[in-house]
C-alpha cells in the first residue's frame, strides 16, 4: 500500500520553508519546541476568545516564529484581518502581554505582527475551520466538502482534495469519505502543495479533516 507522508515535511527545502526559524543547542532544543507550541496555542486561544464570528472561522492561515537572542518575532498570517486589528487598537499589545505572561521570559522581547493574506479560502487551515463549523451545525459531510471546494475555486488553485474520517453524519460505523477536484500530485516534489489536518469535536464523536491544496508548479 502507498505510505502517506506529510506533504509539508516531504517538500522542506524545495517548495516549502520552515514555520519556525531559530537555533538551539541540542540540550535546549526541546524547550524551544515547547515554547513554540505555547506561543501558537496562546495566540489561537486569544483569537478564539475574542472573536464573535458568524461562520466560526478564526482565519489564521499560519503562525511563523523567528527567534533571536533578545527578540521573538511572531508573524500571524490571517485571512480575515479586521477581527484582530479594526475592532480595538490595543488588541495586539494585549496579545503580546498574554504571550509574554505565558512564557514568563524576562530578558526577551516579543514582537507580534499581523499580515493579511489575499485569498483566505486558498489556505487549508482556514478551509478546515470552515468545514468544522459546518459539521458542528450538523450539515451533511458531502455538502460541507462540496461547499469548501466551491470556495477554493474562487482562490484560483489548481486542485484540492478533502478527506473526512470518523463517524460521518452520526453513523455507528466510522468510515472515510473524500472528494477531489483538479489534480493533486502528492509525489511530485516540485509541486507546491499546502496541507492541513484538523480535528473537530462533534456531538457524536471526533472527526478528522485533511485538506491538500495544489497551488502551482515551481
Amino acid at each position: 500500500m502507498g505510505q502517506k507522508i506529510n506533504p509539508l515535511g516531504f517538500r522542506l527545502g524545495t517548495t516549502q520553508s520552515h514555520h519556525s526559524l531559530w537555533f538551539a543547542q541540542p540540550k535546549n532544543y526541546s524547550n524551544g519546541l515547547q515554547e513554540d507550541k505555547k506561543i501558537r496555542d496562546c495566540i489561537k486561544n486569544y483569537v478564539q476568545k475574542n472573536m464573535r464570528i458568524s461562520s466560526g472561522v478564526e482565519g489564521i492561515a499560519r503562525i511563523e516564529i523567528q527567534k533571536r537572542i533578545d527578540l521573538i518575532q511572531v508573524i500571524i498570517y490571517m485571512g480575515f484581518q479586521k477581527f484582530l486589528i479594526e475592532d480595538r487598537p490595543g488588541r495586539i499589545e494585549e496579545l503580546q502581554m498574554n504571550v509574554q505572561k505565558e512564557l514568563n521570559c524576562v530578558n526577551r522581547k516579543i514582537n507580534i505582527t499581523v499580515t493579511r493574506i489575499a485569498n483566505p479560502y486558498g489556505h487549508p487551515n482556514i478551509l478546515a475551520e470552515f468545514i468544522a463549523g459546518q459539521l458542528k451545525n450538523r450539515v451533511s459531510c458531502r455538502k460541507a466538502m462540496k461547499k469548501a471546494i466551491e470556495l477554493t475555486e474562487q482562490a484560483n488553485t489548481k486542485g484540492i482534495q478533502v478527506q473526512i474520517a470518523g463517524r460521518i453524519n452520526g453513523k455507528d460505523i466510522a468510515r472515510i469519505d473524500w472528494i477531489r477536484e483538479g489534480r493533486v500530485p502528492l509525489q511530485t516534489i516540485g509541486a507546491k502543495i499546502d496541507y492541513s489536518s484538523y480535528t473537530v469535536r462533534t456531538i457524536y464523536g471526533v472527526l478528522g479533516i485533511k485538506i491538500w491544496i495544489f497551488i502551482d508548479k515551481e
